[in-house]
This record gives structure tokens, C-alpha cells and sequence, in this order.
């Protein structure tokens, strides 16, 4: 039976595939795969999962588009016209909350 493995690094990190492993049953195939995959470098966790058990979607099965349809170029600054004057209006800015932070720091004295 083919197991797939998937391995997480450190705490917060995703799980990422790594591999698989042939075992006939789940706590071999757990043996197994820390033996292959966290036995030189430690893993903080690992999914072993059975090849069968595994769904996957095809985005042209079902006719729709991965992600939406929505149109969310706004969330990417390379979609923006910036000219000198807004990085003018940046740096007048920028100088005005250094100088409003060296005016109260004055203060504190």
C-alpha cells in the first residue's frame, strides 16, 4: 500500500509533500516514513496518509476557475499609477512624523 508523507519543519510552518512510502499498514508506514524523512533532518510533525484517501479537484472537471472569478487586481501595488507627486506627498509626509517625533522626544526632556 502506497502512504504519501507530508512534513512540517518548524511549529508554524505549512506541511509540505515529501514523498511516499509502500507499507501494509499505518504504524509501519509511520516508522517508515521518519525513517526516510526526519531521520537526518528533524521534522517537527509528519502526515502520513494513504495514496486512496486522497481527493484532488481539477479546475477543468468542474468547469470553474481556481481562485474566483473576482477580479482583485487591487490588492497588488504593481496595478497602481504612481507618479512624482504621490511620492512627494510620501516624503512631505515622511518629513512631518519625524519632525512631530524629534518635537515630542524634546519634550520628554
Amino acid at each position: 500500500m502506497k502512504w504519501e508523507v507530508f512534513r512540517q519543519e518548524k511549529t508554524k510552518d505549512y506541511h509540505t509533500h515529501v514523498g511516499n512510502v509502500h507499507a501494509p499498514n499505518a504504524e509501519l508506514a509511520k516508522q517508515y516514513a521518519q525513517i526516510m524523512h526526519a531521520r537526518r533532518k528533524p521534522a517537527n510533525s509528519l502526515w502520513v496518509v494513504p495514496k486512496e484517501d486522497i481527493e484532488e479537484v481539477h479546475a477543468d472537471e468542474q468547469g470553474i476557475e481556481m481562485g474566483g472569478t473576482t477580479q482583485k487586481q487591487y490588492r497588488w501595488a504593481t496595478n497602481y499609477n504612481t507618479d512624482e507627486t504621490f511620492a512627494e506627498e510620501i516624503e512631505d509626509s515622511q518629513r512631518e512624523q519625524e519632525k512631530a517625533e524629534r518635537d515630542l522626544a524634546e519634550a520628554d526632556k
